[in-house]
């Protein structure tokens, strides 16, 4: 049987699809709740600046961050395959290079702050 690297894409993507059915609601509500002005304490810009300047934060946003952009890479490649788009090879490419990018991305704009 000749390896794969699919379980790696698969695994980046269960965790990004759970993360974000955890995570996705509560940030929708939160959202909502700033739209119409009632913005929580905790939201503040002091604290959340406070949260990603901290080492233990950082690690977390890049972890959700990171996993969004591999849950919808993925999910972007079989959606292209679904529609009948066929080079699934320069499509893998493409959207994991753009997800590759973003996660590089991500961790210089945190270690900036």
């Amino acid at each position: 049987m000749a390896k794969s690297n699919k379980p790696i894409f698969w695994s980046l993507f269960a965790a990004g699809g759970t993360l974000a059915a955890f995570l996705a609601p509560v940030l929708a509500l939160l959202f909502l709740l700033v739209t119409i002005g009632h913005v929580p304490a905790l939201l503040s810009y002091n604290n959340l600046h406070a949260f990603a300047a901290n080492w233990l934060g950082k690690l977390f946003l890049l972890g959700v961050i990171t996993l969004f952009l591999w849950h919808a890479a993925h999910r972007l490649r079989v959606t292209l395959h679904d529609f009948g788009l066929r080079q699934d090879a320069v499509v893998a490419v493409v959207v994991y290079l753009v997800a590759a990018v973003g996660t590089g991305l991500t961790v210089l704009y945190l270690l900036r702050i």
